[in-house]
């Protein structure tokens, strides 16, 4: 797949049909501002224009279609059919204060294997292209519903797929999406090399490591990744991403009962967050809830209510800072860790 998102390339084939330069300003003013997503449907352009482009590009410039959804309380997850037939999941989340945040995919499937994760039993099946990317954000955003804020905490491991890179010049470029880097999150199991590759190409995009226990022969039985960039290398690396930046970093946490919940795990990962100096005031860590489901691995259960707050306290005692994170979704299989892209094609749009 190319490493060139779709508006590079038509701006490119205006160019060799010897259309006005103006001509692809009104292209991205009717998709993103005008919600027209087929060439067919923008007056503005002359016909033999409009056919030229449908016949390279094909009419609509959506890569994806929504074939079903589900809805929460406070979230919906939808399933999109890529043209190849291949499914990705997506979730649209709704906070109380007004804030709409989304959580996009970047692989279909996933091929690292992590044992609490329903995406792991689907394997990798390929790399999403940087226009798949956006176009999970594109969607949302025809829609009607403000991009506040967008995650990659969806389907894959977002740093192994290069194409991530592109997505993320489109979405923060200020003639398409025009997001700002500070709200587009990146979340990693710790593929070190390509986070420092964000540092020095995003830097102010924010960054997620997934750690889930501070020793490293656990961690690797739950993230098997872990045995080619243990928890002291990717410390490292977000060490450098920290004084690139002066920007913090998010340690997430998943709790599993009687797994990594103890007070032993909790000095342990103080302990490696404290041994980062000056820097720890930057870390701050997120404490997830586990949430059940039917394709992973193993079977894991959530702590009591009560439990994940004393883990909280244990951590805050030491003089980290934390947050246990809310969880939207779950009831649909919609939140961390359930995504799977498993039900049978309904059509809804």
């Amino acid at each position: 797949m190319p490493r060139v998102h779709r508006y590079a390339q038509i701006q490119e084939a205006l160019r060799q049909l010897g259309a006005a330069p103006y001509r692809f300003q009104q292209i991205l003013e009717a998709v993103f501002r005008q919600h027209v997503l087929q060439f067919s449907a923008m007056p503005a352009l002359p016909g033999r224009l409009r056919t030229a482009l449908a016949e390279q590009f094909g009419d609509s410039l959506l890569a994806l279609r929504s074939v079903q959804s589900s809805q929460a309380a406070q979230a919906d997850k939808h399933l999109f059919a890529l043209e190849d037939g291949r499914r990705i999941e997506a979730v649209a989340m709704r906070y109380r204060a007004g804030w709409h945040s989304y959580c996009l995919s970047t692989q279909a499937g996933c091929g690292f294997g992590c044992r609490f994760c329903a995406t792991a039993a689907m394997r990798l099946q390929r790399n999403l292209s940087a226009d798949e990317i956006c176009d999970q954000a594109l969607y949302f955003r025809v829609q009607g519903q403000p991009l506040d804020s967008i995650s990659f905490m969806g389907m894959g491991e977002a740093l192994a797929n290069p194409n991530l890179f592109t997505a993320l010049e489109c979405l923060t470029h200020s003639r398409l999406f025009a997001l700002s880097p500070r709200r587009l999150t990146v979340s990693t199991i710790g593929l070190v090399p390509a986070m420092r590759q964000l540092t020095e190409q995003h830097p102010q995009v924010n960054l997620t490591f997934s750690l889930h226990s501070p020793f490293n022969e656990q961690r690797s039985q739950l993230i098997p990744l872990n045995r080619k960039y243990p928890i002291e290398d990717v410390l490292d690396a977000l060490d450098a991403h920290v004084a690139h930046t002066h920007r913090k970093v998010y340690m997430a946490y998943l709790l599993l009962e009687g797994v990594n919940d103890s007070r032993q795990h909790a000095a342990a990962l103080a302990e490696r967050l404290h041994a980062r100096g000056r820097q720890t005031r930057l870390f701050h860590v997120n404490l997830l809830r586990h949430n059940a489901n039917t394709f992973a691995a193993e079977r894991f259960a959530r702590p009591s209510e009560a439990h994940i707050h004393q883990f909280r306290d244990w951590l805050e005692q030491t003089g980290l800072k934390v947050t246990v994170r809310s969880s939207f979704g779950d009831e649909i299989q919609a939140a961390c860790g359930q995504l799977h892209a498993s039900a049978q094609e309904v059509v809804v749009d």
